[in-house]
């Protein structure tokens, strides 16, 4: 077994708990490990951020389901608040890793996944040509993050959701011009159309070109920390 630099994990990855699973209690748990109360908590607040335990009030102590994603956002955000720029090493990762797994994870998209995609086009078009016109990011989100849903690896969903955290911390979702929001959905709206014909290198070449937009993205004054990454982005 794998030894860990905690009481505390070891024990969980050691002692057949499921999710859902209520743990001892604090004092328990203390007495089993053979470490004080106070270590223990400092060691629960170590899980409680990496995802691992649910702690409330009524219901005790439970095991959540092993995820990549909560240490990997907390982790990723703490270097975006060091350095904003560090989002456009981040983002080069996201973009070779869909790129890397899209026909993996369009093969097996379903049905209802791929009217979902078409619903998505949609309504972000609506917003765009809506009085007033609205930022469709909601949409852009979850059609990234849909067409790799089906996609069996938990560290490629914790990376692909992560971007999305990141990309709203450096507030890429909250401003640019109304052309390159076009251009973004004209992509989009294209690839889609390739994923549901069965054209999936089409789809592929597509979310490519789509995902390099990011370096040509227009940005604006009024945004300091989309400014100073847009900085970094010019440099590359």
């Amino acid at each position: 077994m794998i030894e860990l630099n905690s009481e505390l994990l070891n024990y969980l990855a050691g002692n057949g708990y499921q999710q859902g699973d209520r743990l001892p209690t604090i004092p328990e748990l203390a007495e089993r490990l053979g470490i004080s109360t106070g270590k223990l908590r400092e060691q629960l607040e170590v899980a409680r951020e990496m995802g691992l335990v649910d702690v409330r009030p009524k219901t005790g102590m439970r095991l959540q389901a092993y995820d990549f994603f909560p240490m990997l956002r907390a982790n990723l955000l703490f270097g975006l608040a060091l350095d904003p720029t560090l989002f456009e090493q981040y983002g080069m990762l996201r973009n070779h890793v869909e790129a890397a797994f899209f026909h993996q994870a369009v093969e097996r998209l379903e049905p209802a996944d791929k009217q979902e995609l078409e619903a998505l086009i949609k309504q972000a078009w609506e917003k765009l040509r809506g009085s007033p016109v609205q930022i469709p990011h909601e949409e852009h989100r979850r059609l990234h993050l849909t067409i790799f849903r089906r996609l069996d690896n938990l560290y490629v969903q914790g990376l692909l959701k992560a971007y999305w955290e990141a990309y709203e911390a450096v507030g890429l979702d909250l401003y640019t011009d109304y052309s390159y929001l076009e251009q973004v959905w004209t992509y989009h709206q294209q690839m889609v159309e390739a994923i549901i014909q069965g054209e999936l290198d089409t789809g592929y070449q597509l979310l490519v070109e789509h995902t390099g937009l990011i370096h040509r993205r227009p940005e604006s004054a009024d945004n300091p920390a989309a400014a100073e990454l847009a900085v970094g982005v010019a440099r590359s």
